[in-house]
């Protein structure tokens, strides 16, 4: 009689859960891939898609395409509400239950509002593509609602942008923001001058892009300063409504604030019962397996990995390499050989601010403006090539973005509305 393959359950269909998942092509498994959704996200490049320099495909592509070449591959398009560690299981939305000899969980992040979760109504986050387009949405409907109205007070609230959280997507967005304001629109409206508004980045800490060596940081400032972002450092977001923010003792009347200050594991982390750090990240032993429950892995941006007395970074980078660890350390158990200690491989950090303005930090190399640019593009091509053949979509959009037209200026729904596209009211 012939033994069933070892079952492994991978929730999420991000890098870590498709890294690992890619790398498990072996007929002696059998992998069910679950995500709530039928896509896999190039998330670096998602803030393209809310600026309108990109459209959706070009950054995502569906699960079952990826893999339809793996035949030891079963996706399926659901959400994992619970997890029943003792009983070796995974529960779906609709009360079915799927079981497993080796479970990886690699759900993701969501977006942490510190304790004001009532802020997230008025300063929508971005982590994927629904709030990509609805954040796109939001932004040209500004500029809309701001060509009709005639008092100048409401105009200059929908003239006012606010990003609060000067990490990467916060510096990304702001310094595009600007370069739409003041270049892509500034011939289209009779009423208005886009030029005029006013882009304001605000991080709670001291300095922007804190990841950065503090140099590259003063230089990514005064890029940002030069495309005419106002940069506010050191001064916490201390309330969100729909007519504005507080800064301080200052409200500001502003009718577009985007959140990119915090991040927060997936709930299901708790359902594992083990120890979390304050983020709610598991706290996961050397191979990436949970204590006391060596049959599960964690990987991407739900894993706490301390190396080398820091942590981890939640990027890209880290979390394909954890799935490939993962990967590694299934065939190891399932040889009857010892797994081996996760080590991350840092290969540098860039972030790009603007058109011809990016910091790059590779060890003690470190550079800035349009090399760093060329730079960061070129990285993006290699990458974006390894998911998908998008080296046409990518030169076209580079090119659109080299000269400040962005073709993906499409509002969705009803523009009389403030409603999402889909009937979502929220």
């Amino acid at each position: 009689m012939t033994s069933q393959p070892h079952h492994i359950v991978v929730v999420g269909g991000g890098f870590a859960g498709l890294w690992a998942t890619r790398a498990l092509d072996d007929p002696s498994v059998r992998i069910t891939l679950i995500d709530r959704r039928n896509h896999h996200l190039f998330q670096p490049l998602l803030y393209q898609v809310a600026t309108a320099g990109l459209s959706a495909p070009d950054i995502a592509a569906p699960l079952r395409h990826i893999l339809d070449a793996q035949h030891n591959v079963e996706v399926r398009l659901a959400e994992v509400t619970d997890l029943h560690p003792q009983q070796r299981e995974v529960e779906l939305g609709d009360g079915t239950r799927v079981r497993y000899d080796t479970l990886l969980l690699a759900a993701g992040a969501t977006h942490a509002y510190f304790g004001n979760d009532h802020w997230a109504p008025f300063a929508p986050g971005l982590k994927t593509l629904d709030d990509a387009v609805r954040l796109r949405r939001k932004m040209l409907l500004a500029f809309e609602r701001a060509e009709m109205e005639t008092d100048p007070a409401k105009r200059d609230a929908w003239l006012n942008f606010a990003i609060v959280g000067a990490g990467p997507t916060g510096v990304e967005l702001a310094g595009t923001l600007a370069e739409i304001a003041r270049h892509t629109l500034k011939d289209e409206f009779r009423h208005i001058d886009p030029r005029k508004a006013r882009v304001r980045l605000i991080e709670a800490g001291p300095r922007v892009l804190p990841s950065f060596p503090q140099d590259l940081t003063d230089k990514a400032r005064a890029q940002l300063e030069k495309l005419g972002v106002e940069v506010v450092t050191g001064t916490p977001v201390s309330d969100i409504n729909a007519e504005g923010y507080r800064l301080g003792e200052h409200f500001i009347a502003a009718k577009t604030v985007v959140w990119a200050a915090g991040v927060a594991a997936s709930p299901l982390a708790r359902a594992l019962g083990v120890p979390l750090d304050r983020a709610g990240r598991v706290l996961v032993q050397p191979d990436l397996s949970v204590p006391g429950h060596p049959e599960i892995f964690v990987g991407g941006d739900l894993a706490s990995v301390q190396q080398d007395g820091k942590p981890v970074p939640g990027v890209a980078p880290a979390a394909k390499q954890m799935g490939k660890h993962i990967a590694r350390a299934i065939k190891a158990r399932l040889a009857g050989k010892p797994t081996t200690p996760f080590r991350y491989q840092d290969f540098g950090n860039l972030a790009t601010i603007g058109r011809m303005a990016a910091i790059v930090h590779l060890g003690k190399l470190k550079f800035s403006g349009p090399l760093a640019w060329w730079f960061w593009l070129a990285a993006h091509v290699y990458f974006l090539i390894g998911f998908r053949n998008r080296f046409v979509v990518l030169v076209n959009w580079a090119m659109a973005y080299i000269s400040y037209q962005r073709a993906a200026r499409i509002i969705f729904g009803d523009a009389h509305d403030e409603r999402k596209p889909g009937g979502d009211t929220r």
